[in-house]
């Protein structure tokens, strides 16, 4: 009759891998569910493969093994650079990489022995992919809802005997209007005897036409060489 024993190093390595292994389905069951692109035996083989690794690597090295963890790292980011799409402006799978990255985390402490380690790592993952998912529709959806105010920037330059009549009518054509002035100053202008009077104004909508009528209203100024606005924006609550 063919009989044999396992050592301690091999039943050890058969409990981390086999841990491993359940870990990993267990983050790889919550992707699945999801229907993302690394899901069950995507995570799972990412899991299990860094235990084998790390767990070879304590057996054949010893000490240092821990270049074989470098490496485990550095190969599931390359392997997590696959599951990062670009799609238009915007970017999808950031999270996936991310979960295929923590999965070898929870390996590697597999495959090193640290089994509560790895039990708590993947709790912690399970945390944020389940509980942290209304949370962050909670702030997408209050980020959304938060004011952009327009704002615009009037540029004017004048001669510096005019600086206060031009900045006062400014300022008038600024009153009459549903606008708000954040900021009003003067700076020396390249050409001799002039000034450049900065306005930055804001508005809650985008009008243009406000912006134009104050821009016209300055111009009739015959101190007044020429006169420039820009547009941006600026969030608020």
């Amino acid at each position: 009759m063919l009989s044999f024993s396992l050592g301690s190093q091999q039943l050890s390595t058969f409990v981390r891998l086999g841990t491993a292994l359940i870990l990993g389905s267990v983050i790889g069951i919550e992707r699945q569910w999801r229907q993302r692109a690394a899901g069950l035996r995507t995570n799972t083989l990412v899991c299990l493969g860094a235990a084998a690794f790390v767990d070879l690597g304590a057996v054949l090295a010893g000490p240092a093994s821990t270049n074989v963890i470098a490496y485990v790292v550095s190969g599931v980011g390359f392997l997590g650079a696959g599951a990062i799409i670009k799609d238009g402006a915007g970017i999808r799978g950031l999270n996936t990489a991310a979960t295929l990255w923590c999965s070898a985390a929870v390996g590697a402490s597999a495959g090193a022995g640290e089994l509560a380690s790895a039990v708590y790592i993947t709790a912690l993952l399970m945390v944020i992919n389940l509980a942290f998912r209304p949370i962050s529709r909670f702030v997408d959806k209050r980020s959304s809802t938060a004011q952009v105010d327009i704002v615009y920037r009037i540029h004017a330059t004048c001669a510096d005997t005019s600086e206060s009549r031009v900045r006062d009518c400014l300022l008038q054509a600024i009153a009459q209007r549903p606008l708000v002035l954040r900021q009003l100053r003067t700076e020396d202008s390249d050409e001799e005897h002039q000034v450049v009077i900065h306005a930055e104004i804001e508005t809650p909508s985008q009008d243009k036409t406000l912006i134009a009528d104050i821009v016209d209203q300055i111009r009739r100024d015959p101190s007044v060489s020429s006169v420039e606005f820009g547009e941006g924006t600026s969030e608020v609550e």
